[in-house]
């Protein structure tokens, strides 16, 4: 068994194994210094600080101790201990050899670029979910923009792989949430079923995991390893594009998780008929379970998602400083973030009170604060001009094509954008009222998840506004 897994990467397996079957203290102590030397495929040899540390560990925790370096190390070996001698030399006192356990390997570290395998002959591992613990369902803020994602992933933790959503396939922009509801399916999961391995890893890390495992010719326990995970979570997988190799070891990966009825869970920043250089027989796959989209967040749920993370990160924030924020910065989560640490920063540090004064001055450095107040008016005149809408047409009873959509994309964005009830909407935009607000916004709803270009233009009008 002599490869790059027997020194370090399996003596930190052992401990690991011991670390679950002794007590915190006693670990520290006694464990936790020892180090291996080498293993020649018998012989293991360790270095102890002292003698008291062999005569401790075989009196108190032999059993356990032996039980983890025979699954890890083999039947047949050999336990030498190397005890550092007043003259910095050592002398090695050598413990009988151990009955043999069947071998399997406990994998506990995914963080780094080394390859996260099971050694030949596993068969049951235990591998750390690499999950964050800040990212539960009860730190996440459902709205309307990302409801489906999250009943869908609260069904699939329920019964991972035993649901109609697998793949579970999430996708939106950048900065709204994506990573924050995929592994809190990883937590409910590790919740509900603690039996079944989960693993989130993200595809860059993927791929350089298979990098690296191609150049040791590595790839079948590289394979092996991923297809041990009940619930495997890929982030960003759109990064697959155009890495043909790490593509078709991933085609294998899926095949057979889904086969073997385990839970496969993506996030993207488009859907999968957008994807390019994804081989097709894996976009097909992509489609079999279901594609969740999440979207900007409305007006309402950006209001809670600071309150939220305010509260999370210990920031007191009034009211008028919820408003000013919500008014003044996008819905993506990773701004709304970084505004808050600031607020914070300032006044931890300056002993500033946290006012809309001092909010305005944060967001100049963070985001581009609007010129100007975010209303129905203003959003009326951008989409007037965006269409080159004639406002006096706008405003009037004329019912042409172009001037009837435009009047719908401006009731739908100003009730995305403002804190108006949709009653007020309407009357601000040509005297209609609440029931022709809501069809409207329905009807630009539909028309942008069937009609790309039409989506788009509103994405960049929502551009145009957020600049004021």
């Amino acid at each position: 068994m002599a490869n790059a897994y027997t020194n370090n990467e399996v003596w930190q397996v052992c401990l690991n194994r011991i670390k679950e079957q002794t007590p915190q203290n006693e670990f520290a102590k006694w464990f936790e210094p020892i180090h291996p030397i080498s293993f020649d495929g018998t012989n293991l040899r360790l270095m102890v600080p002292n003698a008291s540390y062999v005569t401790h560990i075989q009196e108190n925790y032999m059993k356990i101790f032996a039980q983890a370096i025979m699954q890890m190390y083999g039947r047949q070996t050999r336990l030498l201990y190397s005890v550092p001698s007043s003259e910095d030399k050592t002398t090695v006192s050598e413990n009988a050899d151990m009955t043999s356990i069947s071998r399997h390997v406990a994998q506990t570290d995914t963080s780094n670029i080394m390859n996260p395998f099971a050694i030949p002959g596993v068969r049951r591992l235990r591998i750390d979910p690499q999950l964050n613990s800040k990212y539960t369902f009860s730190t996440h803020v459902e709205g309307e923009c990302n409801r489906l994602a999250r009943s869908a992933g609260m069904t699939v933790a329920l019964s991972p792989g035993s649901n109609p959503f697998n793949p579970l396939y999430i996708y939106g922009g950048s900065g709204l949430g994506k990573t924050h509801i995929v592994q809190a399916i990883g937590h409910e999961v590790r919740e509900r079923h603690p039996e079944l391995q989960v693993l989130y890893v993200s595809t860059n890390k993927f791929q350089a995991q298979f990098q690296t495992a191609y150049k040791n010719g590595e790839i079948n326990d590289f394979i092996r390893f991923y297809q041990m995970v009940d619930v495997l979570i890929i982030d960003d997988i759109q990064e697959l594009t155009g890495k043909a190799g790490t593509q078709n070891a991933f085609f294998n990966i899926f095949n057979h998780l889904q086969l073997a009825g385990k839970q496969i869970i993506l996030t993207s920043d488009k859907p999968p008929v957008e994807l390019k250089d994804i081989e097709q027989r894996l976009l097909t796959r992509f489609k079999w379970g279901l594609s969740a989209q999440i979207d900007i967040p409305d007006y309402p749920t950006k209001l809670k998602i600071i309150r939220s993370k305010a509260e999370g990160m210990g920031v007191n924030l009034n009211e008028e400083v919820v408003t000013y924020l919500a008014d003044n910065i996008s819905a993506n989560i990773r701004e709304i973030e970084g505004a808050l640490l600031s607020l914070k920063a300032n006044a931890q540090y300056l002993n500033r009170r946290i006012s809309t004064s001092l909010a305005k001055d944060v967001l100049k450095a963070y985001v581009h604060v609007s010129q100007k107040e975010i209303s129905v008016n203003r959003i009326t005149e951008i989409v007037c001009e965006y269409f080159d809408i004639d406002p006096k047409d706008f405003n009037s009873q004329k019912r042409t094509r172009e001037v009837a959509q435009a009047r719908q994309v401006a009731m739908y964005l100003a009730k995305q954008h403002t804190k108006l009830p949709l009653a007020s909407i309407g009357s601000a935009i040509g005297g209609r009222n609440h029931a022709t607000v809501l069809h409207s916004c329905k009807s630009v709803s539909n028309i942008m998840e069937t009609d790309k270009t039409f989506k788009a233009q509103i994405e960049e009008i929502e551009k145009l506004i957020a600049k004021g």
